[in-house]
């Protein structure tokens, strides 16, 4: 992987990849030159972009002076980012010692068989993104999953699966599209 395409720092070019990097500029004005300000700076980047693509990594690594190497390692090292886009709803799923006692995984199996996607993955159409948690802290209510910050709990397979075809069902009336599923 090549960073910051060899060159040192330069003005934004919102062409490189479809993304508008010169929506960072107020964003490393105020961080880039306060000592620890990196997470700070990713955490907004990932607030404007849904995600942290490779080219916004490469020009905050240009404009802060760290190392294109110690940016990604950041990026990849703590689980709050992501370096690919996800879902308009992003499913996490409890996995935690309670929720796995009543049936996490019987959830797991329907919502996968449901969307056609595993743990970490993305439906073709970009509307379900599932990400596995550790731990949602509403033990009471397992097994629980939370869409969009929406807690949904005592779930069984069939409840879990009703509730993504009624989001999906929802969606497709919102949006105007015809029912693929």
């Amino acid at each position: 992987m090549q960073c910051c395409k060899g060159q040192g720092p330069q003005a934004p070019d919102p062409t490189v990849s479809g993304v508008d990097l010169s929506l960072l500029i107020p964003v490393l004005e105020k961080y880039k030159s306060k000592p620890g300000s990196l997470i700070t700076i990713l955490q907004k980047a990932q607030d404007l972009y849904g995600y942290l693509p490779i080219d916004v990594l490469d020009y905050v690594a240009s404009e802060t002076g760290i190392k294109p190497p110690n940016v990604y390692g950041v990026a990849t090292f703590y689980t709050q980012f992501r370096l690919k886009p996800i879902g308009k709803y992003l499913i996490m799923l409890c996995m935690g010692t309670a929720c796995h006692v009543n049936g996490a995984s019987a959830i797991e199996d329907a919502i996968c068989d449901e969307l056609k996607i595993v743990d970490g993955e993305t439906t073709e159409d970009n509307l379900f993104t599932l990400n596995n948690v550790a731990c949602l802290g509403c033990c009471s209510l397992s097994p629980v999953m939370m869409i969009n910050g929406e807690t949904h709990a005592k779930l069984t397979p069939d409840k879990a699966r009703k509730i993504l075809r009624e989001i999906r069902k929802q969606d497709q009336l919102e949006t105007g599209k015809e029912a693929t599923s």
